[in-house]
């Protein structure tokens, strides 16, 4: 696991969970841009990107 990996999977998680709950267009494209942040971060660390909704609590499969 790659320091940088985990940083970028932390800051897209707390990007992602602050703005999945907005309603307005902008709040739902910073919350995707939290899940794409957090996937490369994943990636860099080998893990599977996540490819559900942001917001929907589906567990990691």
């Amino acid at each position: 696991m790659s320091v940088k990996g985990e940083i970028k999977e932390g800051a897209g998680y707390i990007k992602e969970e602050i703005n999945e709950h907005g309603k307005s267009a902008e709040s739902q494209r910073k919350a995707q841009e939290g899940r794409d942040l957090r996937n490369e971060g994943r990636v860099e660390d080998g893990k599977a990107p996540k490819t559900t909704k942001p917001g929907t609590g589906h567990p990691e499969k």
